[in-house]
């Protein structure tokens, strides 16, 4: 094909004559498959002539839509893999470590006989054909290397797709206006139309051509690509106001498809990545270690990392210190089946917790899953569940898990460069966790207010709590161990967040928690309280160590704890006559 394009417009022409006058061999069309018109390019820059697509993606990044004075004083490029071209039908693996992928449409221009020091004018006339060209992204890589200010390097190193055909440009003489392309385009995953347009560039590739040529001898077969058709790609779609409004990445088994005018249409399938081999970081001498964090708070079971029992036939997975991320979660085993209550914020956390609970799961078959809430540190790792677990959640819970943050967007929080502050804060509290190959699996059976579960002929009760931290807070009793997973209603030895409230609700809370009347709390995050009520109650109440603690209500009759006042008014979820 190098060969060929190398003849120029009449070699080619030519050759496609002689063809047709006396074909070697003719096949049908749908018996052929298709590969790159160029397979192996010498060299690939992909440009920058649209400058609304920068804007769009400069706004995402930093909400600033103005554009530095050189992107209108130089038609900018940078170099792109020839080794990693695909067909335009051929599957396209994900690039190794990346959660952000993305595809870009744009237009591919193909140098026929080439030249140097080509004007604008000598440079469209080098370009033997158009085709389209898909710029695969990984936007996470970017961001990672961004900072280092050198170019483009392992996000846009993965694919770049070409094809279906190589069209001369006399077959697009109708769509050529001043050395301009004006060509309907569209975008769509899994038929879904994700932006379109028109090819109307800022920069010609007349003009993009000769300024590459300059010094430098083009060779037969060069590629260069158009930049981004406005609203052709993921990343212009993603909102810095309204993430959850954002339809995600590409993910294994999507399908991208990307239609243009009068060059036809590719369609790929998106194919995952094997784990890349970890490389280590060098010493940054630099760096000031930080202190390593403690809880401060007292625990009724060594506050250690793994599996703790906390009853008969109950145990807690503990993750210190308890701080954002290092969350609990809990085990219920009966006769030949048992419950897990949360799965943890990562894939690795969860497989390490599931593997230490072998021993137990073995001998009574995991059957049911509760989830405490909507949180990722609570539900990440519920895709690692076998198919015949059913996740139990709240409704709300339920409804509000695929508005949480992304574990993709939570990945690059880990690179992204916002700044001393708020990014030291950020890579601290995100960095230990590994986001990658997140997918978020939803409850299989919800409920209302309460459910009550037979776990190999044990009782087990679920109570909706909420809204206080989150829109649904849901708590796991298991009366005959005198145990409770309380879930993010209770942060032990580190700050309680109320996201939803309101503030009375989340009090409720507490004192619905203290009527249960348990001897054993484990927290969302932090130790396993003491098995006294004040210690539970001392606990929920850190936040405000100048207020004094309020007496614990109890029953006149019995002299135990009870739970909230009975007045409906003043207590969300209870009856006049204390019942939930």
């Amino acid at each position: 094909m190098i060969q060929l394009v190398g003849l120029g417009a009449d070699g080619l022409r030519e050759a496609g004559e002689q063809a047709l006058r006396k074909p070697h061999e003719v096949v049908p069309l749908a018996d052929a498959t298709l590969r790159a018109p160029i397979p192996r390019p010498p060299v690939i820059r992909d440009c920058l002539c649209f400058l609304e697509h920068m804007r769009n993606c400069q706004e995402v990044m930093s909400g600033d839509r103005e554009l530095k004075d050189t992107w209108y004083e130089i038609p900018a490029f940078y170099f792109a893999c020839p080794s990693t071209v695909a067909g335009p039908y051929e599957p396209v693996p994900m690039a190794p470590g990346s959660t952000w992928w993305d595809f870009e449409l744009e237009i591919g221009a193909v140098i026929g006989s080439g030249g140097r020091d080509l004007t604008p004018t000598e440079a469209e006339q080098a370009i033997i054909g158009y085709t389209i060209f898909n710029d695969w992204s990984a936007r996470d890589l970017q961001m990672r290397e961004s900072p280092l200010a050198i170019g483009q390097a392992k996000g846009k190193d993965s694919a770049t797709t070409l094809g279906p055909y190589l069209v001369t440009p006399d077959e697009l003489a109708p769509y050529l206006h001043g050395g301009r392309l004006t060509l309907d385009v569209e975008a769509a995953v899994n038929d879904e139309r994700i932006g379109g347009g028109r090819t109307d560039m800022d920069w010609t590739f007349g003009e993009v051509i000769s300024f590459a040529s300059r010094g430098v001898s083009l060779l037969p077969g060069e590629v260069f690509g158009s930049g981004t058709v406005p609203t052709c790609c993921l990343v212009e779609h993603f909102s810095r106001h309204d993430p959850a409004s954002f339809r995600g990445w590409l993910e294994p088994g999507d399908v991208v498809a990307l239609r243009v005018q009068g060059l036809g249409e590719t369609r790929q399938t998106v194919l995952a990545s094997p784990d890349p081999v970890p490389i280590p970081a060098r010493h940054n001498p630099r760096a000031v270690p930080r202190p390593r964090r403690k809880n401060p708070a007292t625990s009724a079971v060594p506050y250690t990392k793994g599996l703790h029992e906390i009853g008969s036939g109950v145990w807690t997975w503990l993750l210190p210190d308890g701080g954002y991320g290092w969350s609990n979660a809990g085990l219920v085993a009966g006769s030949g089946s048992s419950l897990l209550v949360d799965t943890l914020f990562d894939l690795r956390l969860t497989a390490e917790m599931l593997t230490a609970m072998e021993p137990i799961t073995d001998r009574n078959r995991l059957t049911h899953a509760v989830l405490s809430h909507a949180s990722g540190d609570h539900t990440h790792g519920n895709q690692l569940l076998p198919d015949s677990v059913r996740i139990v959640a709240a409704a709300e819970t339920a409804k509000q898990m695929p508005t949480e943050i992304a574990p993709e967007i939570l990945a690059a929080v880990k690179v992204a460069d916002l700044g001393p502050v708020l990014g030291t804060y950020l890579k601290e509290r995100f960095g230990p966790f590994d986001f990658s190959g997140i997918r978020l699996r939803m409850p299989d059976i919800t409920f209302d207010r309460r459910l009550t579960l037979d776990i190999g002929g044990r009782e087990v009760r679920v109570l909706n709590l909420g809204p206080a931290h989150s829109n649904a807070d849901s708590v796991v009793h298991i009366p005959d161990a005198g145990v409770l997973f309380a879930g993010d209603l209770l942060f032990v030895g580190c700050t309680p967040i109320v996201w939803a409230g309101p503030i009375s609700n989340w009090i409720a809370a507490c004192d619905t928690m203290i009527g249960l009347d348990v001897e054993t709390v484990v927290p969302g995050h932090g130790p396993v309280s003491a098995p006294t009520v004040s210690a539970l109650f001392a606990a929920t109440s850190r936040t405000s160590s100048t207020r004094p603690i309020p007496p614990i209500p109890r029953d006149w009759t019995s002299g135990k704890p009870r739970g909230p006042p009975t007045s409906p008014s003043t207590r969300t979820g209870w009856t006049p006559n204390g019942s939930w």
